[in-house]
């Protein structure tokens, strides 16, 4: 079974603009992305997906391998099926150019569940929220799952209700821009209408739950910051003080 990671990006970023080439330590962002998800075992490729010639330019000068979509897809999903209609592959990764602390075990925890269960056609990947500020962050997408750890509902509004619960010692979840599709499944997502919560919630994997298919939530250890905001940068760069893998890649 070939499995295939498409790195989705884009310069026209309305909170942080040309954000996949903004410089962490001294390499690009989409860069890092791209050379962390390469030392995943499980992955056999690794392409970018860009409507942006220049994104197109710079991971090729790197030697890796990058393919032009349409400019008009609202949502990452919508670019990687794009993508994949170009590449081949059996399971079909959606990793996000923003998520530069990506480990590799994260990679075998998304593709791991369908690889055991045929019945499985989709997951995505979350963490855990251990603080106030993330979890009251719109730029944390929170997801309620049920008790098969199938999604219910993303937002980026703080769910469950915190003024409902007894206390604040309950799951809250945060969903990763890691997800992954059986091909067949990729191909039926792509051909679905947007939906509602989808449009509100700016939360792309509600499509499928509206359409009433399952996702496959799957929790996984590390820690995430996604870079949504110039700021972000700096707080990325602190953890990676004592990265373990970055030597592996950045010389």
């Amino acid at each position: 079974m070939k499995i295939v990671a498409v790195l989705p990006a884009r310069m026209a970023s309305s909170r942080f603009p040309n954000k996949p080439l903004a410089k962490i330590l001294g390499l690009e962002m989409i860069e890092h992305v791209r050379r962390r998800t390469l030392l995943s075992k499980s992955v056999h490729e690794v392409v970018v997906a860009t409507c942006d010639e220049i994104i197109k330019e710079t991971v090729e000068a790197y030697g890796g391998k990058a393919v032009m979509t349409s400019d008009t897809h609202r949502g990452c999903i919508d670019r990687v099926a794009e993508a994949s209609q170009i590449v081949d592959g059996d399971l079909i990764l959606v990793i996000q150019g923003d998520e530069p602390l990506i480990l590799p075990k994260m990679i075998d925890d998304l593709v791991n569940p369908m690889l055991q269960d045929e019945s499985i056609y989709c997951t995505n990947l979350v963490t855990k929220i251990t603080d106030d500020e993330e979890f009251l962050s719109p730029n944390a997408p929170k997801v309620v799952i049920d008790k098969n750890w199938d999604l219910l509902y993303a937002s980026r509004e703080p769910i469950p209700s915190v003024k409902k619960a007894p206390n604040s010692d309950f799951l809250k979840l945060k969903q990763l821009g890691l997800i992954g599709f059986r091909k067949s499944f990729l191909d039926v997502f792509a051909k679905l209408p947007a939906t509602p919560y989808e449009l509100i919630e700016s939360v792309d994997i509600n499509r499928a739950i509206e359409h009433g298919y399952k996702v496959r939530m799957v929790l996984t250890e590390g820690q995430m910051i996604g870079v949504d905001v110039p700021g972000d940068v700096s707080r990325v760069e602190k953890v990676f003080e004592s990265d373990k893998i970055l030597k592996e890649y950045l010389k």
